[in-house]
């Protein structure tokens, strides 16, 4: 475990492929403050989003640690991918590095799917996090440790298409609420073959359209309960990463 100060603050950074969200939030995992948010720019290069995030935390005060969940694959605060922001410009940006320059506090970077799957899993068995957003992500934990990264979302599922073509934002949008649902039946039972999780939640801003009953062991989620995971990150120095 983290030797941490309980009195002290976390800024907790969320970014996706359509807005950027920040909160505070204390020791225990509890928000001091309701969601800020603003949009995520149109083709978001780094400097752009940086940009977004100054804005947006201007007034926060007295946090002492920073985490931010980001929509692609991340190791060691690089960015290796980012597709749903509609840019090259993030490969091998080291954003951890930038962030605590211009924020002037450390920074913890991980997976935004991963992030949600902190706050959120209970700690028992396998637990599967996916996210239905802009795109699709997803976060696995065995009894409360967070795996490796997959970016299951670029995985092909139906011709030729991967899990962010097939359910993602602009799918939803021309295919239209009926047949999406249809869709993310097809995509949760080949979840449960592949994975054999014990407990999966599915949060992200589309996951309230899911209009069809699921299995006793399919929660729906908030996103607030996700955000919780910047907590976490700190919590423990394996996710010093």
């Amino acid at each position: 475990m983290n030797s941490i100060d309980p009195s002290e603050k976390i800024l907790a950074i969320d970014i996706g492929g359509s807005r950027i969200k920040a909160t505070l939030l204390d020791m225990e995992a509890t928000l001091l403050m309701d969601y800020v948010r603003a949009q995520t720019p149109i083709n978001a290069n780094p400097n752009d989003t940086i940009k977004v995030i100054l804005e947006l935390t201007k007034d926060f005060k007295d946090y002492t640690k920073v985490s931010v969940g980001f929509p692609g694959y991340v190791k060691r605060g690089v960015v290796y991918t980012a597709v749903n922001l509609g840019t090259e410009e993030w490969k091998g940006f080291n954003l951890k590095k930038e962030l605590s320059k211009v924020l002037k506090q450390p920074v913890r970077v991980i997976n935004d799917a991963d992030m949600q799957g902190l706050g959120i899993a209970k700690g028992k068995g396998l637990e599967m996090v996916v996210t239905l957003g802009t795109g699709f992500g997803t976060a696995l934990l065995m009894d409360g440790i967070l795996l490796p990264h997959l970016e299951v979302a670029h995985h092909p599922i139906s011709k030729g298409r991967d899990y962010d073509d097939y359910i993602g934002k602009k799918a939803l949008e021309v295919v239209g609420i009926e047949r999406w649902n249809k869709r993310m039946k097809k995509v949760i039972e080949i979840l449960k073959t592949v994975f054999n999780y014990d407990q999966l939640y599915i949060s992200g801003g589309n996951a309230k359209k899911i209009s069809f009953k699921t299995d006793d062991n399919i929660s729906l989620v908030s996103n607030i309960d996700g955000i919780k995971g910047g907590t976490r990150l700190w919590q423990e120095d394996h996710y010093n990463v």
